[in-house]
């Protein structure tokens, strides 16, 4: 690992091209000091162009995230928050539940560059790519256990289609438990895992990835159909998009702490893209289940009409059943 990797993709998130030499002579360095620093970035899987004569670019011009744009954007409730903004690290939720173990405090927020072994949910990888994608976790706790905290997820995706709407996206919607979807590819996901006893006190790490911009090679490795802001032409600057989502979350998550998931419900059901649509629940178990999405519970459950009547289900991923 090299210290200058990341101030020197600051200096390269501008697109333009810059020598070693310049890079050197910044930093206080040797050339091959600077050579090794992009050395690892390329290991990273952050592409650099290495031009003779002309030094080193990233493809394109990217923005970084930073601090006071993020605290802007939360607002009146930035002393709430404490913000840790990383380089590089293997998973942000990973590192906040051991984080938490020790006592981190309520609030803190800890946002990555680059994750190399992002987590999705069942054990999905969530791919990160300097640039591609805001990744960052959340960490919440609550005075009551995690017996109570059915639902949470759900609440979580009203306050990431809030800031949505906010920040002009257009189209996207939910899908249960925990996708952001635009046009049936998911744009953003939500993963959530908890500590503590079952009847309290408990916390929660929230975690949420947002695609920004995929580059090709990075779409070929997503698992599922994904779409990224800049394909639906929505611009807009890291540290606004992640001041504006924390902002929303501690709304949502003040209001699930006094209501639970019951005072969102409602909210949550208008963006639900499966309402009362036919859908194929793919169960952990390798089984098919058909029906009709017909309600959510105010626990969270999803409700759904199939040959055997009204059926309640806590698990599963939904797709649309092929052929109707």
């Amino acid at each position: 690992m090299s210290a200058l990797t990341f101030p020197i993709l600051q200096v390269l998130s501008d697109g333009k091209f810059h020598s070693g030499e310049d890079l050197a002579d910044r930093f206080a360095v040797t050339r091959a000091t600077v050579w090794n620093a992009i050395q690892h970035a390329e290991k990273l899987g952050v592409e650099v162009f290495s031009v003779r004569g002309r030094g080193y670019r990233l493809p394109q011009a990217i923005d970084m995230l930073d601090e006071q744009a993020v605290l802007t954007a939360i607002g009146e409730q930035r002393e709430w928050f404490n913000l840790q903004l990383l380089d590089e690290i293997d998973s942000t939720n990973s590192y906040l539940m051991k984080q938490a173990a020790k006592g981190a405090p309520h609030v803190t927020c800890v946002a990555a560059h680059i994750q190399t072994s992002g987590k999705g949910r069942r054990g999905r990888a969530w791919v990160s790519h300097l640039g591609a994608s805001l990744t960052f976790s959340l960490l919440w706790r609550f005075n009551c256990g995690a017996a109570a905290l059915s639902g949470l997820s759900l609440a979580v995706g009203v306050a990431l289609m809030r800031a949505f709407q906010q920040l002009g996206v257009p189209g996207v919607c939910l899908k249960w438990p925990n996708d952001v979807l635009y046009d049936n590819r998911k744009l953003a996901g939500i993963l959530i895992e908890l500590q503590g006893d079952m009847d309290g006190p408990s916390a929660a790490v929230i975690g949420v990835g947002v695609n920004l911009r995929l580059p090709e090679q990075v779409l070929k490795r997503i698992d599922q159909p994904a779409i990224d802001l800049a394909s639906i032409g929505v611009a807009v600057n890291q540290g606004e998009l992640l001041g504006t989502l924390l902002r929303h979350l501690a709304d949502v998550l003040h209001a699930f702490e006094d209501d639970g998931f019951v005072a969102l419900r409602a909210e949550w059901l208008s963006y639900h893209v499966y309402h009362n649509r036919p859908v194929r629940m793919l169960m952990p178990d390798g089984r098919d289940v058909h029906g009709t999405v017909r309600d959510v519970a105010e626990d969270g459950i999803l409700l759904v009409e199939t040959a055997l009547g009204l059926q309640r289900f806590s698990a599963g991923e939904i797709s649309l059943r092929t052929g109707v």
